[in-house]
């Protein structure tokens, strides 16, 4: 496995940036894991407080990274090229800020040395959410919640 180069994620474009940087990037959020629901006519996306059925809770990372894309058909991959066309992205999450220029929040796990530090600043789905699994798609609309963006912004 690739070793991680030193304040990567100050230094270097995403373009550079090798197989574990990438991943290293992640600050365990779980906000991308959040089920979304599309309006057809209009495309706006609405936020549940359902998360997928993969995600740890407590973590608030993927129980099977691996595997996540065969058990998950509707799970998106966050790539260079996924970044141009992922709307629904927190802007708080490390990949859109890098792709903007932008530095990583205090909360970062890379910036402060700890892992649970996104979890107490409030930033990660942690504590207000629920799994998706044994709930019915046709009720997910009661799971709706305000974008939680909003709340979540970092300060």
């Amino acid at each position: 496995m690739a070793e991680l180069r030193a304040k990567f994620w100050q230094n270097l474009p995403l373009e550079e940036l090798n197989e574990a940087e990438w991943e290293a990037l992640c600050d365990g959020c779980g906000l991308c894991c959040l089920v979304k629901l599309e309006d057809e006519d209009t495309e706006r996306i609405y936020f549940t407080r359902l998360v997928c059925s993969l995600l740890d809770e407590a973590s608030c990372r993927c129980s099977d990274y691996k595997n996540r894309h065969q058990k998950m058909p509707d799970c998106r991959a966050i790539t260079l090229q996924s970044l141009k066309e992922i709307e629904w992205l927190p802007p708080s999450c490390a990949y859109r800020l890098r792709e903007q220029g932008n530095p990583l929040y205090w909360w970062h796990p890379l910036v402060s040395g700890n892992r649970d530090s996104v979890h107490s600043a409030g930033i990660s789905t942690r504590g207000w959410t629920i799994s998706e699994q044994g709930i019915k798609e046709e009720d997910f609309e009661d799971f709706l919640v305000a974008n939680p963006f909003d709340s979540n912004s970092p300060e």
